[in-house]
């Protein structure tokens, strides 16, 4: 069939075609940042899940549900090696500017601005990697203390009185944040305590890995009562078969249920798996009609599709022994796996191995759902450790 008409969108972060199954999640968000606008108690909430469940997806579409009922919104991605204020001034300087374009907001629009630039003046000692456009000059004693915590409750504070007036809420929408140092969150978690505790509208709809709520815990321990953590994971059959019936139906495409079982089972319902699926399937078939043999034929250019770039691109960022460590998980099965199995895996002692692990933690590739266990991140890439490491064993 003509590729230009498939409709499925394996990209990162791309939005699928039918947004499937997450209908539940973008309502519990509405409600909670309607709540905020209107001064009433709301929490923030850090969607949680592996790599391939859609959380980028499922957070930029809930940023256009917040814009188009008017909120300010401010969207990050938080990278693992810049700092959070570096990220974030920028984006809170053009949500000031918008805001003071209200006239009822003005006036805590520049004074949002004027902290700001004492924030950044100060900071910029400690995180050099700062780059922002100053508007106003900085008020003395205005979010210039030099202490993170301090200065940014200052700042959200402030930011907070600005879209109060404007009668909207500010939210903040961030990618990733198992990438921000422990600092650096605790700051975040400490300026949205002060904000809720003020009833000002400013909240955080978050995603990172499953690892970020115990990390959050760590930074602030009330951080478990500030926010809502759902888990955000594959889809429920109808689901996941809704995603790629519903595609092809719009495209006057059959698919026969006997493929989409087959991409079902493939894919155990992870959404960008069924997006890879869905566009092979999409690619290989003919005359209008994906049929069983289309997808056995597609199974094979997804899983190579999946090697060469959302399992190879975390594969190459590994060293040898993080690649022995994750090779030694995989020959135990998908897990989760205790730490003393890999160790004796490896023919290793485990405290010899706790740096490996740590690292491999940081980087984002696994986590510890329980004291002493480890998982894999990224679903699947069990099976990708086995079919790459045979592979390199042959060369």
């Amino acid at each position: 069939m003509n590729p230009i008409n498939n409709p499925f969108a394996p990209g990162a972060g791309a939005p699928p075609p039918e947004l499937a199954g997450r209908a539940t999640i973008r309502e519990q968000v509405r409600v909670a940042t309607e709540r905020a606008r209107l001064g009433r108690p709301a929490k923030s909430v850090m969607l949680i899940g592996l790599r391939g469940t859609g959380k980028t997806v499922l957070l930029d579409q809930m940023r256009r549900d917040a814009e188009q009922a008017g909120m300010r919104v401010i969207r990050i991605e938080a990278p693992e090696k810049r700092s959070l204020p570096a990220v974030l001034a920028p984006e809170l300087r053009l949500a000031l500017l918008n805001l003071s374009r209200t006239e009822a907001a003005k006036s805590f629009a520049v004074r949002g601005l004027r902290a700001l630039a004492g924030f950044v003046k100060t900071l910029k000692v400690t995180y050099s990697d700062i780059e922002v456009g100053l508007d106003f000059e900085a008020e003395p004693g205005l979010a210039d203390n030099g202490d993170l915590e301090v200065d940014l409750t200052t700042l959200l504070a402030q930011a907070g009185l600005a879209a109060q007036a404007a009668g909207t809420a500010l939210i903040l929408f961030m990618d990733e944040l198992q990438y921000v140092p422990e600092a650096q969150l605790a700051a975040l978690v400490t300026a949205l305590h002060r904000c809720a505790q003020d009833t000002l509208p400013v909240m955080l709809v978050g995603a990172g890995l499953p690892q970020l709520r115990g990390r959050m815990g760590k930074a602030k321990s009330y951080a478990e009562r500030l926010f809502d953590f759902p888990e955000i994971g594959p889809l429920a059959t109808p689901d996941a078969r809704r995603a790629i019936e519903a595609p092809c139906l719009q495209e006057n495409v059959l698919i026969e249920a006997a493929a989409v079982k087959r991409i079902l089972d493939q894919t155990q319902g992870y959404p960008y798996f069924l997006q890879e699926w869905g566009k092979q399937a999409w690619d290989v078939a003919s005359n209008n009609r994906i049929t069983l043999a289309d997808v056995e034929a597609a199974s094979k250019l997804a899983v190579a599709a999946l090697d060469e770039s959302f399992f190879r691109i975390r594969f190459e960022r590994l060293t040898l022994i993080e690649k022995d460590y994750l090779y030694a998980m995989a020959q135990l099965g998908p897990g989760p796996h205790r730490s003393g199995a890999i160790a004796d895996h490896l023919k290793r002692g485990v405290q010899s191995l706790a740096p490996t692990r740590a690292s491999l933690i940081n980087k984002g590739m696994v986590w510890s759902p329980t004291h002493g266990e480890t998982a894999f991140t990224v679903p699947l890439f069990d099976e990708f450790m086995k079919r790459i490491m045979a592979g390199d064993a042959t060369n």
